[in-house]
């Protein structure tokens, strides 16, 4: 098992982001075919993969792709059950492309699911005709779903693992769905900590389904197996818990944390993601994709150190820009504090947004218990603290209440 740390593996991290595009499933480039290498058709960019008609397409090659183009030979069954086989287990648009194909097997291609069947050599007409109404479509359902969801995402960083970020992420976010259910949308909660993670044990919640049945449904996660996999708590707040054994983060790959992901933004209207202590190149790939970052840090020396650092490496990635603001927690307003605000902000090299009031004994016995704070005392300067920053968050995603 291994885990990355920002210093020792700057160069590695990329930021992955993928453009969803039309994939083709070819045997060979020829003819025309040659001519759409680096081109795009329906506005989408064209990726090739060279395999031979009838070896099996891993459905979990498909995540990144808008459409597949996937090649059938007329004489060859196995590559028309591949194809049956993949559209029964993909909703995604596939076109079906053969070489002088006979209209009974583009019958039973249709029938067995195919969007449309193109003949071979392709050509970028025939595929921008194709493609013109699926584009249409996915125009029309993103539209909806910005309506309904606006797609709203914020992450959870840690400047170390004991920081307390958390117990701040779980505590802020059912406030947030408590506030959010009262204006009829909803939040959700993702505990990417493969490790260590343990939202779901600090809100009290015993999930039967984890986030390892979403990484397992790969391309069949879809809106409702999202949901089952997920705990409602009583505040509205839905939450998808960390595995229940420990995984190594590299077992989680950028395709299977950003479809997750992205399901998770096109079904609720904000998704909060716990990030684990340690970095891993899909892990950065989320942060490139999110509306607000919140780095939780205590004011200890070493606390401050590797959240500058997290700082330092978000910058060297081209994510310096990125809206992040820094949570000091477990704040003690002591005139014999170690370190000062002051202080913190010059190691950092940027302002302390928002501070969390150390009270240990209602912080403790809502975790012990899988509450909020406010139930163990409503009025405390946790609530306070918490009542600031969920205002702050409302106003940084322009959510109207």
């Amino acid at each position: 098992m291994s885990v990355m740390t920002p210093p020792e593996t700057k160069q590695s991290f990329r930021p992955q982001g993928v453009e969803a595009g039309v994939h083709l499933y070819l045997s060979g480039v020829e003819g025309d075919s040659s001519d759409l290498l680096g081109a795009r058709a329906g506005g989408l960019p064209l990726q090739f993969s060279m395999v031979p008609v009838t070896e099996w397409i891993d459905p979990n090659d498909l995540a990144s792709a808008a459409v597949a183009v996937v090649q059938v030979d007329a004489d060859a069954p196995a590559s028309i059950k591949r194809f049956e086989k993949l559209a029964r287990l993909d909703d995604k648009p596939l076109i079906a492309a053969c070489y002088e194909p006979p209209l009974a097997l583009v019958r039973h291609l249709l029938k067995a699911g195919a969007h449309d069947v193109l003949p071979l050599p392709l050509s970028l007409d025939d595929l921008e005709t194709s493609l013109a109404p699926l584009r249409e479509q996915a125009v029309k359902a993103v539209s909806a779903e910005t309506i309904v969801s606006n797609n709203r995402l914020v992450v959870f960083l840690k400047s170390r693992g004991g920081c307390g970020a958390t117990a701040v992420a779980t505590q802020l976010a059912c406030r947030f769905a408590a506030a959010e259910r009262q204006v009829g949308r909803e939040a959700a909660l993702i505990d990417f900590d493969l490790q260590f993670g343990d939202a779901a044990f600090q809100l009290g919640l015993r999930p039967n389904l984890t986030l390892t049945d979403m990484i397992e449904a790969g391309p069949r996660l879809d809106g409702p197996l999202l949901r089952s996999a997920m705990t409602q708590h009583a505040s509205g707040l839905h939450v998808a818990a960390a595995p229940a054994t420990m995984l190594p983060l590299e077992s989680l790959s950028n395709e299977q944390a950003i479809a997750i992901v992205e399901r998770g933004l096109r079904e609720f209207g904000t998704l909060f993601v716990d990030l684990p202590a340690n970095w891993a190149n899909w892990s950065l790939s989320v942060v490139a994709r999110a509306n607000l970052v919140l780095l939780v840090t205590d004011l200890s020396i070493a606390g401050l150190n590797r959240a500058r650092r997290q700082i330092d490496l978000l910058t060297t990635q081209g994510l310096g820009d990125i809206d992040l603001r820094v949570v000091a927690n477990r704040f003690r307003k002591s005139l014999f504090k170690t370190v000062s605000i002051a202080d913190a902000e010059q190691a950092l090299g940027r302002k302390i947004a928002f501070t969390i009031t150390d009270e240990p004994d209602v912080m403790d016995a809502a975790i012990d218990q899988g509450i909020l704070v406010g139930e163990v005392r409503r009025k405390s300067s946790l609530v306070r603290d918490f009542d600031t920053l969920d205002g702050a968050i409302c106003a940084a995603l322009r959510l109207e209440r």
